[in-house]
């Protein structure tokens, strides 16, 4: 089976396909798509998943052993502090070993590019073809290693508004969820008022037997946690820190799409960025009416953060997010950032004086309520794709009485309906999923459009 990268850079099971050959085989055709365009400098990082080190330094010899200039991590890092060191230290390309928040049996090797986010497609299509054409070079370990993660927490201090955090002793907890950004909250903040409260902050290769996914089934010690404290918020960080996870005074789970709304809201009002906006076809119509009211371009792409960080190389973009927790600010990196996010969503709630609970109802109030969720539906077979073409072919006039009134081809089908809610069909390219995700001005109607849809299914 040859290796393939999927949307955010190549995953497999460790031991399986996931080995050392094989990854001396990637990283080989990595140092040989580079030499074509006469690079000179890589940056490799690592998370805290299973012998993610062991596999930084093979990749770092590679690359060391192939002539270049090597930054290797001293000790793990998040994915945005790689991109970040990878931009600001002048390198050509970056390598990030993660497979971000699948479970703990994967690994994974993101490639950076100069700029500080994703490889484009171009450069991915490079590195695949050249896949085993070249007997990988090893035996320079002439690297230099630096800590990352300490230029990173020095750039997010730097951003944060001067004296916001110093206002009153407050409560803050933290989930890195076992995952690189333990400590990296508690550092940026220990010389404010916010006593950071850390949980699952030792790192456990098995994540505690969970997905390292900041999403509300995952997140049960956070939510009783930031109520038993008396904390004003909970943060929760995925395994390589590139999504966020909120939780509000109340141990309630935010719905990613009220964080995108209030993040957005907070980038352009309070911190008065510049630009338009960009989302991905599967986020909240909030957004539309915000751009709307605040007179800004909205862009809006296919599902995947890498379509988003095109945007940002290619216009101005003032903030740009997707669905599931990954957001990026027009004052950073055209990079999904978690621990940025969470910051900002606290620094929200400082120079309002608000709870999270008075940010939502605000919104709401402005803007309109919405209400979401998210199915990831077990099909047999090809059922979820077979369903995606019918409906587009064939689009629906109405579901569960709600009459359709435009549909968007997107990325799946997209239905929306009159009242602005919505629900998108988009079959899964890796197993046998399809994805129902529903946005509606009431909790009800939610679960009503969600029933009704599962009833297509093989229908």
């Amino acid at each position: 089976m040859g290796i393939k990268f999927g949307t955010d850079g190549w995953r497999a099971v460790i031991a399986k396909e996931f080995t050392f050959d094989n990854l001396l085989k990637v990283a080989q055709a990595h140092a040989d798509h580079l030499k074509e365009k006469n690079a000179k400098k890589v940056v490799v990082g690592y998370d805290t998943r299973f012998m993610s080190e062991d596999f930084g330094s093979a990749v770092a010899e590679v690359f060391c052993s192939n002539g270049f200039e090597v930054v290797l991590s001293k000790g793990h890092c998040t994915t945005p502090a790689l991109s970040l060191v990878v931009k600001d230290f002048g390198a050509d390309e970056g390598v990030m070993i993660t497979a971000s928040h699948n479970t703990y049996q994967y690994n994974g090797y993101k490639i950076k590019a100069s700029y500080g986010g994703p490889a484009t497609v171009e450069i991915i299509s490079s590195v695949e073809e050249k896949i085993g054409k070249t007997k990988p070079a090893t035996g320079k370990t002439n690297w230099k290693e630096v800590d990352i993660n300490q230029h990173y927490i020095d750039t997010l201090k730097k951003y944060i508004t001067p004296g916001v955090f110093n206002q009153k002793p407050e409560k803050v907890v933290h989930d890195p969820m076992h995952g690189a950004t333990i400590g990296l909250l508690h550092r940026i903040l220990e010389d404010t008022l916010i006593d950071v409260i850390e949980i699952n902050h030792y790192r456990d290769a098995f994540f505690g037997f969970k997905h390292p996914e900041p999403v509300e089934k995952n997140l049960p010690l956070l939510r009783g946690k930031t109520v038993a404290e008396e904390a004003v918020a909970g943060i929760a960080n995925d395994g390589d820190g590139d999504r966020v996870g909120v939780v509000d005074e109340a141990g309630e789970f935010l719905s990613t799409q009220i964080v995108f709304a209030l993040l957005l809201l907070h980038t352009i009002r309070n911190r008065k960025i510049d630009g338009a906006i960009a989302k991905t076809v599967s986020t909240t119509y909030l957004v539309d009416r915000i751009a709307q009211k605040e007179n800004r371009k909205l862009f809006k792409t296919p599902v995947g953060f890498k379509y988003i960080a095109e945007l940002f190389l290619k216009e101005k973009i003032a903030f740009g997010g997707e669905e599931s927790g990954g957001y990026g600010f027009g004052f950073h990196i055209p990079e999904r950032d978690g621990l940025l996010s969470g910051l900002m969503v606290l620094e929200m709630m400082h120079l309002h004086g608000k709870s999270l609970t008075q940010l939502v109802e605000d919104l709401f109030r402005e803007f309109g309520t919405a209400y979401y969720k998210r199915l990831d539906l077990k099909v047999e077979g090809n059922q979820g794709r077979a369903l995606v073409e019918k409906l587009k072919k064939e689009p629906l006039k109405e579901l569960a009485g709600k009459r359709v009134k435009d549909v968007d081809l997107t990325d799946g089908v997209k239905l929306i309906f009159e009242n602005d809610g919505w629900v998108l069909f988009r079959a899964s390219g890796t197993e046998p999923v399809l994805r129902i995700y529903v946005e509606m001005p009431e909790k009800e109607e939610v679960d009503m459009i969600l029933e009704e849809s599962k009833k297509l299914v093989g229908g």
